[in-house]
């Protein structure tokens, strides 16, 4: 039961999915990261179904990708692109640490956050228009994947702030096990890629893997720490950076 209610918490905070309403508690709260994938397996089964229905009805390219981009934000509500904007603010405003914390946390958007949400959707719109349908299970398969990294990285890194969405998952985890859990999440979405597709999947995961790291250097040496919008930032760059590197994949090898 407290399994199941884990599920609603994730479910109830990273998506707009209906749930029932249940208080958060710490015993319900101690795997709920690990429930944070599911949402990407949901997702990547949305992107599947829609490839496979745009190729039986006359759409094109260019309306196909906007489905294709617009699915993730309708299924989460936009929280991440949220984190990333915020990020992309705090960032750009070249402040001490102690002033970017507080930028991630003004509700205003500020002009580097507008020009880096033209910037990614007309990038998004450009990657996703060019996806082949035999490189829709990989890419299905990296929402498993960055959700998974994301995950880990609230169960295993230090958080910059004593409150939030980070902290407040984080604090509410049982952190040995979650990182155990999410990292063989992780290693399992990995092998999937490659399994659905040796070279694009290969390259897609490594480059999964390596924003992950990137961003927590970042991270750690811009904020001192993760928050709840820097794990945003980095979900959705690696979704991004991931496709783009699946695409050049599906040139090189097929």
């Amino acid at each position: 039961m407290k399994l199941l209610e884990s599920m609603v918490v994730a479910f109830s905070m990273y998506s707009k999915i209906p749930m029932p309403q249940i208080q958060w508690k710490k015993d319900n709260m101690r795997f709920a990261l690990c429930f944070f994938p599911v949402i990407g397996v949901l997702i990547g089964a949305l992107i599947c179904l829609w490839g496979c229905v745009s190729r039986m009805l006359p759409f094109g390219n260019l309306f196909t990708g906007a489905v294709f981009v617009l699915i993730p934000v309708l299924v989460t509500g936009g929280i991440h692109l949220d984190g990333l904007l915020d990020t992309a603010d705090a960032l750009s405003s070249w402040q001490t640490r102690e002033r970017r914390l507080e930028i991630l946390k003004d509700s205003h958007a500020g002009a580097f956050a507008i020009i880096v949400c033209g910037a990614y959707f007309i990038m998004s719109l450009g990657i996703w228009s060019e996806v082949q349908l035999s490189g829709l299970p990989v890419l299905a398969a990296g929402f498993v994947l960055s959700r998974s990294l994301s995950g880990f990285g609230i169960a295993a890194f230090p958080c910059a702030k004593d409150s939030g969405l980070a902290r407040t998952f984080a604090d509410g985890a049982d952190r040995k096990k979650c990182r155990g859990i999410l990292f063989l999440e992780a290693a399992a979405a990995t092998a999937l890629m490659i399994w659905f597709q040796p070279g694009a999947g290969l390259l897609g995961a490594a480059a999964g893997w390596l924003v992950f790291l990137a961003c927590r250097r970042m991270c750690m040496k811009k904020f001192g720490g993760i928050t709840g919008d820097t794990q945003g930032f980095f979900l959705q760059m690696c979704e991004l950076i991931m496709a783009m590197a699946v695409i050049i994949g599906d040139v090189l090898w097929f």
